[in-house]
């Protein structure tokens, strides 16, 4: 399910419809259309006085590109004119480019509520496809939607980065918004809000999923370089929910009553006891046979899961030579559900590849 979600999202936030906001009562939310945004592009040029022949050529050239989101044509218009704005959507398009933490000082002061708050959401939506999730949600909190021309894409671009960084609350409140406040809100931010909020629900504090979504978290800082003391945090945190989790297995595990389930059949090979018990394969003593092949269910996961397994190659995954890296990762996913191991495998596989500065 999550992995659908992402998908889908990464699709959406290269096709998201834009508009201008206009109020309508209290906490509604409406775009207006192409045709208003383009209109206060032309105002605001005006006002910083670029309004030669050059500029509205590129202007009008900007705005004839219909295959373009609008709040995508919008933040072009403003890097026709201001040459920081220009750096700042360059910088964020680039590949190799690791984004800051803190909002940039463009986005935070000025004279224009206008040019501030829609540079900021077009710098985000860059960010979010980038999965830079904690720079863009640090930009999306210093505006509001009332100030953007896509108040809609705001709300959904929000509660896509604090569901990807596992803000439950926080991107429950963004999606309720979206549906209820945003009115021409497209029907795909609809959708796709539905079904973070029915993940959202399955999530539980302390089970294997917790743990994989954790994983997927370091994996993506990875893939930006930040391999600094926030992500050095969540990892020490995947240590202590594992930790727990084989607590919590251990605890079940010396609960349960000697023999319980045994009955005491005869081993006549029919597999059930007068007790009632599963026996396996009707011998006598298999449950010990079973103890020994089976690793006991971690919560939140459909199949057997050795916790103290994945705990120990990640305390051991740097002294391991590849090939050795490969076959433990291998045999330890054995049994997970599609989503999870290819979180488990790719968190493994990123700290392998990381070779950049901690930032």
């Amino acid at each position: 399910m999550r992995q659908f979600i992402r998908l889908s999202c990464a699709g959406l936030v290269l096709a998201l419809a834009a508009g201008q906001v206009s109020a309508q009562g209290f906490g509604t939310l409406e775009s207006a259309g192409e045709a208003a945004a383009k209109a206060k592009a032309a105002e605001w040029l005006k006002e910083v006085g670029k309004t030669d022949e050059a500029t509205m050529k590129k202007f009008e050239a900007i705005w004839s590109q219909k295959d373009r989101t609008v709040i995508d044509r919008l933040g072009e218009t403003f890097t026709i004119a201001n040459p920081t704005a220009q750096r700042l959507l360059g910088e964020a398009r680039d590949p190799n480019w690791i984004p800051p933490e803190k909002a940039p000082s463009l986005l935070t002061g000025g004279d224009s509520p206008f040019f501030r708050a829609n540079l900021a959401l077009a710098y985000a939506r860059i960010l979010t496809i980038r999965r830079a999730y904690d720079e863009s949600l640090a930009v999306l909190k210093i505006v509001k939607p009332e100030q953007v021309v896509d108040p809609s894409g705001y709300l959904f671009y929000r509660a896509v980065c604090e569901h990807a960084v596992l803000l439950k609350d926080e991107s429950t409140k963004s999606i309720n918004r979206l549906l209820t406040d945003a009115l021409d809100a497209p029907d795909r931010y609809k959708s796709v809000a539905h079904l973070m909020i029915k993940e959202m629900d399955g999530w539980q504090d302390a089970d294997l999923g917790t743990v994989a979504r954790l994983m997927r978290q370091v994996e993506e800082r990875l893939d930006l370089a930040k391999a600094g003391k926030k992500t050095q945090a969540i990892q020490k945190d995947i240590i202590n929910r594992l930790d727990e989790l084989i607590e919590a297995l251990e605890a079940g595990a010396q609960g349960a009553a000697p023999g319980e389930g045994d009955g005491d059949g005869d081993g006549d090979g029919d597999g059930q006891g007068e007790g009632g018990g599963k026996k396996a394969g009707g011998n006598k003593g298999g449950d010990k046979g079973a103890q020994d092949s089976n690793i006991p269910t971690a919560p939140g996961m459909s199949g057997a899961v050795d916790m103290a397994a994945i705990k120990k190659l990640q305390e051991n995954w740097g002294s391991l030579p590849p090939r050795e890296r490969e076959r433990q990762l291998n045999l330890l996913t054995q049994g997970m559900s599609p989503s999870h191991r290819q979180a488990i495998e790719n968190y493994f596989r990123n700290i392998a590849l990381d070779r950049r500065p901690p930032r």
